[in-house]
């Protein structure tokens, strides 16, 4: 294969290259850290981490994150110089429509790339989640004389990521963890878009994630690719999770914008381009990759093709004494639901005092959990109040016995957030996650994420509404549920009574992408459902739940949540006058626009123009599914502290206004 040293510095002066002229050739992009990068990056692909190019999902393969993701250019010239399956071609067309090569790296776009990233201080997160899978996974399926999970987790992380709240919210957790698999290089070049990092950053940064519990080590030159090499082994050999500083200089070599924010997020220029290549002794054509490289490659395809068949002589192995646990393993990471999961699945009977839909979901989880393995998760301290514990399974904390099932988040929802995504992201486990709906907020960056990649991640979202009481307008969370309906691949379900909660889970655990539950903190009635449709027709997101007369509806009222009660009410009154009423349940917006328009006009007619929509939050998007002629009995302002029912009463969410509306538009 040649001197070993002398394809290393061919490795690195490629990467370089190609950055540069990626960068130039789109115009646009971010070419310093990928220079600055290259020898950390091709140290990791071709010496430190377990991979395998030919196949990118290789199981038990360690992952890698770039959570600075505008240095993309560093990863696709890495997949290629690997033999992924990443072309020259690919490189060149970087940023452009349909490349395999965007701006920033996006998950299923790209072979090799394990979580989208580009905002910064997500892809920390999703390494710690990453880590946590492997744990659960290691406990759950590996046996004695058999590992199939026994990986590790590489990132490299930016000074913008380490700034980030969301970095200080995970690396605190993984410290408390003690994630000894996973390890994360921190770029320390001293250079913002704004200037030099000292304009508003002065601390300590190792001695910080050393007070999380961690690791560190230092590395003085970025260049030295021996000092980096030990680094990650000593990282290799502790129990703790693992944080490497490395000073390196953005834009190096370049002679007059290395070391500048002129090196971060622009094109370098062609005469700068030229400079450098003669700097480092390089042909000025663009693209250049040599001949040499294709050996090492090679090298690093033939070293990982051979832990993947050793792997996979392990799984045989496996297979052959535990057949059963196998066929386990071989549903989970396919992110099947097993055979029978919503089966017996809890029942609850008509009771006019009813429950809260937060203890109806407590009720629910606890049932599936015991037929899914892999549903793990758990509350930013407030199991208590979102019901979200999984009684009588284990921790994720060190030293518990068991599968680790349940996670104690700690007041931290955009860390626990981005962790969740990268448990999805690893794979073999459905994360949830639980707070109070107003919360949401605090982890919507990795809510946008998970529907943007389309991830497996389950929220419980409870204390829905005003009707949380007096807490008041800080807590009670009237724009939310508009706020994540916006949302693209994002479900939203918001469960009338206990049995629709029921029907709201197996849904959203069949929905393809991320599903968020909104649950009341007050109990709502139990529907009699010998009265009312059944509650397994939920699944289709809107549904007749109560029609009266015999010719078609004179109004129709949509509700959902706490508000059906006050529809239903109101019905019973419009009744009395004469009017033929319709009732609405539409608990998830996002299931009945996969209906068929039929379907749709079935339930929703826009021959019957008087609409009524009950819901206490804003009106923002309704108009939607009514049209802008129906009334909305919603709440286009903040709440107040005060006993729910007088909240209701005081912001006009009664029976009585629904009525009166409903008056209005039939006269």
């Amino acid at each position: 294969m040649g001197n070993p040293a002398k394809l290393d510095e061919l490795a690195i002066k490629t990467i370089r290259g190609l950055s540069m002229d990626a960068v130039q050739a789109a115009n646009s992009g971010h070419p310093g850290t990928p220079m600055a990068l290259a020898p950390l990056g091709w140290a990791l692909f071709s010496e430190l981490r377990r991979h395998d190019p030919a196949n990118p999902e290789w199981p038990d393969r360690d992952r890698f994150v770039l959570s600075c993701g505008h240095a993309s250019m560093l990863q696709y010239a890495l997949l290629h110089l690997s033999g992924y399956a990443v072309s020259l071609d690919d490189i060149r067309n970087f940023r452009q429509w349909g490349s395999l090569t965007p701006g920033h790296p996006e998950l299923h776009v790209t072979p090799g790339v394990e979580t989208t990233t580009g905002p910064l201080g997500q892809g920390i997160g999703n390494g710690v989640g990453m880590a946590m899978a492997e744990r659960h996974l290691a406990a759950r399926f590996n046996k004695p004389g058999h590992t199939l999970f026994d990986h590790r987790t590489w990132v490299i992380a930016s000074d913008g990521d380490i700034m980030e709240g969301v970095a200080s919210e995970v690396a605190s957790i993984a410290g408390h963890l003690e994630l000894g698999k996973l390890i994360v290089f921190w770029d320390d070049n001293e250079i913002t878009i704004d200037g030099r990092t000292d304009l508003s950053f002065s601390e300590n940064v190792p001695a910080r994630f050393a007070s999380y519990g961690w690791h560190t080590e230092s590395v003085d030159d970025g260049n030295d690719l021996a000092a980096l090499i030990g680094a990650a082994k000593a990282a290799v050999a502790d129990d703790r999770p693992s944080f490497i500083r490395v000073r390196t200089i953005i834009g190096d070599p370049a002679p007059n914008k290395r070391d500048t924010s002129g090196a971060h997020g622009a094109p370098l220029g062609e005469d700068e381009i030229i400079a450098t290549k003669q700097i480092m002794e390089w042909p000025t054509e663009a693209f250049f990759v040599p001949d040499e490289l294709a050996g090492a490659a090679e090298a690093i395809r033939e070293r990982g093709a051979k832990s993947h068949e050793a792997w996979q002589a392990r799984l045989a192995g496996y297979r052959a004494e535990f057949p059963e646990a196998a066929g386990e393993l071989d549903g989970a990471l396919a992110g099947e639901l097993p055979v029978g999961w919503d089966a017996d699945l809890p029942t609850f009977e008509a009771d006019p005092k009813g429950i809260a839909t937060r203890k109806a979901s407590g009720i629910v989880l606890n049932a599936l959990a015991a037929k899914i393995g892999g549903l793990v998760g758990g509350s930013a301290d407030l199991a208590g109040s979102n019901n979200s514990h999984l009684k009588g399974l284990a921790s994720f904390l060190p030293g518990a016995e068991g599968v680790p099932r349940n996670m104690d988040w700690g007041i931290r929802e955009h860390g626990m957030g981005a962790a969740m995504n990268g448990m999805a992201l690893h794979g073999g486990v459905i994360p949830f996650g639980a707070t109070f709906l107003v919360f949401s907020d605090y982890m919507r960056p990795s809510v946008r994420l998970a529907a943007l990649m389309k991830l497996h991640t389950r929220y419980i979202y409870t204390h829905d509404s005003i009707g949380l009481g007096e807490d008041g307008p800080t807590h009670q969370p009237v724009e939310h549920l508009a706020a994540l309906r916006s949302i693209p691949q994002l479900a939203v379900f918001r469960p009338a009574d206990a049995n629709e909660v029921r029907e709201c889970w197996k849904a959203a655990l069949r929905w393809d992408g991320p599903a968020a539950l909104a649950l009341t903190r007050q109990n709502l009635p139990v529907l009699d459902r010998s009265t009312v449709a059944s509650a397994e027709k939920a699944a289709r997101g809107a549904y007749t739940l109560r029609e009266a007369g015999g010719g078609g509806p004179d109004v129709i009222l949509v509700a959902t949540g706490s508000e059906i009660e006050i529809a239903l009410a109101a019905a019973d009154v419009l009744e009395q006058e004469g009017a033929a009423v319709r009732v609405v349940s539409m608990p998830c917006w996002e299931l009945f626009e996969q209906q068929d328009e039929g379907y749709q006009q079935e339930i929703l007619p826009r021959g019957v123009a008087a609409k009524v929509v009950i819901e206490a939050g804003i009106r923002q998007g309704w108009d939607r599914w009514v049209g802008n002629d129906a009334a909305f009995v919603t709440i286009d302002q903040f709440g107040a502290s005060a006993p729910y029912q007088v909240l209701y009463e005081k912001y006009g969410i009664t029976a009585e206004r629904v009525v009166a509306e409903a008056q209005r538009l039939l006269s």
